[in-house]
């Protein structure tokens, strides 16, 4: 077992007669992650990150799109917890070139590999085999081709993965549980940072000087593929900027009103 944060054996060798988690979880199974997420909910994204930890060991995997302050600040939390945990991003091959460099300086700062996830269809060939510019006229299938298959063919290996959802980022995130059951990778799906704000996640930015995507500071609180992202403006839904004029906030990963245990 992976050696953990002083808070990670803390928060694990209480039992849950005193509203603490028990280090060892017997099974992934949804039922169980519904009762942790009731005990887990309102705790500190350090004890829920020393749950998965210490429940799933090396079998986790955290999730980054470097397209998100979010997901910085859950990177830097994270790591300061287990430096060799697991880092992936699905690298679409239509990210900005900013992301792209993000990566590069989160691989330096932390001293990690981030492991790309890609579709073995190259935009080339995803235009022959389904016509040009596809995000332009069927984003759902886009997004399902080059992230939603390429992560859940990754994430088999593992037992759990940690992402940066929040609830106030869209209303389709609304009831997003800090842990729940992935039912497309059937796996645990871990969201620490779920009941935090944009405020609190800009404030842990500042303070502890973690690096971002510098799009942001041109309007893009969200960011994803070149072709479907633009900014926002004053007033706009945060995730306004994605997939402009298809009605869509969502590229599939995460499913709308999701609730803990997959129900």
């Amino acid at each position: 077992m992976w050696g953990f944060f002083v808070a990670v054996r803390q928060a694990a060798k209480e039992n849950t007669d005193h509203g603490k988690i028990a280090m060892s979880a017997p099974t992934a199974s949804p039922d169980h992650l519904r009762e942790a997420a009731e005990r887990l909910e309102g705790r500190a994204p350090e004890e829920i990150l020393g749950w998965a930890l210490a429940t799933y060991g090396t079998r986790v995997a955290l999730a980054c799109s470097f397209g998100g302050p979010t997901g910085m600040v859950l990177l830097d939390l994270a790591l300061r917890l287990e430096s060799r945990l697991p880092v992936f991003y699905l690298d679409t091959g239509l990210l900005f070139p900013e992301t792209y460099a993000l990566v590069e300086a989160a691989s330096i700062r932390y001293g990690i590999t981030p492991i790309p996830v890609r579709t073995a269809l190259s935009v080339d060939e995803q235009a022959a085999a389904h016509g040009p510019a596809l995000w332009s006229r069927e984003p759902d299938r886009c997004c399902d081709l080059r992230k939603v298959r390429p992560q859940r063919a990754f994430l088999k290996d593992y037992a759990a993965w940690v992402t940066g959802v929040r609830r106030d980022q869209a209303a389709t995130r609304r009831a997003t549980p800090v842990l729940s059951w992935d039912e497309q990778g059937g796996l645990a799906k871990i969201a620490p940072l779920a009941g935090w704000s944009e405020r609190e996640v800009w404030t842990y930015i500042s303070k502890h000087g973690i690096p971002y995507n510098p799009l942001h500071d041109l309007g893009y609180p969200s960011i994803g593929c070149t072709h479907c992202t633009r900014p926002i403006q004053v007033g706009e839904d945060m995730r306004a900027g994605r997939w402009a004029g298809f009605g869509k906030t969502e590229c599939g990963l995460h499913r709308p009103l999701e609730r803990s245990g997959g129900q």
